[in-house]
């Protein structure tokens, strides 16, 4: 919503609250919203002048914030799901968030299911959670929690058992929570998950010795290390420095050249030999 149409919602709801709660409604505009604050007495009648004058015939949602010493801010929101009758009414999907505050040692307000049926479970749950409660609801009871639960867990006061009991969860290294501060010391080695790669896979890869790799083996690395990338670049490195050198056969001798003439007198002789 713009600056404009928020501030033109404020000045069409001002007036109609101001009427219905005799004046102590105090409306104004937080992030282009309209959002009015009325005191509990007046809860009622502001949501009845919502409803009626406004056109906020729906209603969203109700909920509680603990203050600490001043007490809980209940808050609903309500809206139009069409252009209201009346000229100063909410236009289609305006809405209008009402506060009011009650105190910690009385936490009561009147049952806003007299004006919005809808209201039910959002007052049960509120006061379960925060244990504000609403007079006239015609079913105050859990909603959530299981029965024999003790307690208001969103209070702020609120203890949580299982954080007494154990660390807690998210403190993964020793040293890292108040449960444990101390223990761990300075400068230990962080734990990585498994999976999950040190800080030596950041670093640059050193080139191998050239006498640990032939030249053709070194040029098939470098082409593939290229393609695949740094990791498969590394492999290919180490294969490469553990393999050995393939040992060379030895050569054949070849039979030694001889002069024809000299087979012919050879061959003549052994024939003489023969015929002896």
């Amino acid at each position: 919503m713009s600056p404009e149409s928020a501030g033109a919602l404020v000045a069409a709801v001002t007036p109609v609250l101001t009427r219905a709660t005799d004046g102590a409604a105090e409306v104004r505009e937080n992030f282009g919203q309209a959002v009015a604050v009325v005191p509990p007495e007046q809860w009622i009648a502001a949501l009845t002048a919502a409803r009626d004058d406004l056109g906020a015939t729906f209603f969203d949602w109700l909920t509680a914030v603990d203050e600490l010493e001043h007490g809980y801010t209940i808050a609903a929101f309500v809206c139009a799901p069409a252009d209201a009758a009346a000229e100063a009414g909410l236009k289609r999907g305006q809405g209008l968030l009402l506060k009011t505050a009650v105190p910690r040692d009385n936490a009561e307000l009147p049952t806003a299911t007299t004006v919005y049926r809808g209201a039910n479970w959002h007052e049960r749950e509120t006061f379960e959670m925060f244990g504000v409660v609403f007079t006239g609801h015609p079913d105050l009871k859990p909603l959530l929690l299981p029965d024999g639960f003790e307690g208001h867990p969103l209070r702020k006061e609120f203890i949580l058992a299982s954080r007494v009991a154990k660390a807690w969860p998210g403190a993964k290294e020793p040293g890292e929570s108040d449960h444990d501060r101390g223990k761990a010391s300075p400068g230990r080695r962080r734990m990585l998950p498994p999976g999950v790669p040190g800080e030596e896979w950041l670093k640059p890869l050193s080139a191998p010795a050239p006498a640990q790799v032939s030249a053709t083996a070194t040029a098939t690395t470098g082409t593939a290390a290229t393609q695949r990338g740094p990791v498969a670049k590394k492999l290919a490195t180490e294969k490469s420095a553990t393999e050995k050198p393939a040992a060379k056969k030895p050569a054949e001798q070849k039979p030694a050249e001889t002069n024809p003439a000299e087979e012919r007198a050879a061959e003549a002789g052994a024939d003489g030999e023969v015929e002896d």
